[in-house]
């Protein structure tokens, strides 16, 4: 029996045990015969992802499935805000155009947070989210990891973890800096005003 206080795992395909690689490989790869034909497959996936972040720098991040990439999210945001860039799912074995690839967000606070936009469908390997909205919030000092299912036959899972954190206001400035800097203002509008008491003192006959 699972421990009460058991911490959140989403749903995976991991490339962990040797038991659980042929899962994570694409399908052609678990028919094929042998270790030197297994690894050769993996070796070739590994190769296509490495070329597709190449092509996208700065813009796609491996999950923890070797068919997908996904779009690099920011670490912290605000919510049901409109993300900087459109969310997208990369496959990179063949997967048909029109299938339906759906993200889930989760963590030990929150198991199933609030999303919008959160269905897309494949096209030319991509699945692209049109205005992806994070509405629950992942909690004090807490990222979601996002949860991204494929519905091929059979389904595939991948998923991004430590991915983005939600709050009601987003990213701030730190309170010493905010502090610091009405302290800047403060001062410069003090020292504007006695330059022009000065300057008025200086007018007067």
């Amino acid at each position: 029996d699972p421990a009460p206080g058991r911490r959140y795992t989403p749903p995976s395909t991991t490339l962990g045990s040797g038991g659980k690689m042929a899962e994570a490989l694409p399908l052609g790869a678990q028919e094929a015969g042998g270790g030197g034909a297994l690894l050769g497959k993996l070796r070739m996936a590994d190769r296509g992802m490495m070329e597709v972040i190449s092509d996208h720098p700065s813009e796609l991040v491996k999950t923890d499935s070797p068919n997908f990439l996904c779009s690099v999210l920011p670490t912290h945001w605000r919510c049901n805000k409109t993300l900087p860039i459109a969310f997208k799912v990369v496959a990179l074995g063949d997967i048909p155009d029109g299938t339906l690839v759906t993200v889930m967000a989760g963590n030990d606070e929150n198991y199933s947070a609030e999303l919008r936009n959160a269905t897309a469908a494949i096209k030319n390997q991509v699945a692209r989210f049109n205005d992806l909205r994070f509405v629950g919030r992942s909690g004090r000092g807490k990222s979601f990891t996002l949860t991204i299912t494929v519905f091929t036959n059979p389904p595939q899972v991948a998923t991004y973890q430590r991915a983005i954190k939600i709050t009601v206001d987003g990213p701030r400035e730190p309170r010493r800096h905010r502090q610091k800097m009405d302290e800047v203002k403060a001062g410069t509008l003090a020292f504007s005003e006695r330059l022009s008491e000065l300057e008025h003192l200086r007018r007067v006959p």
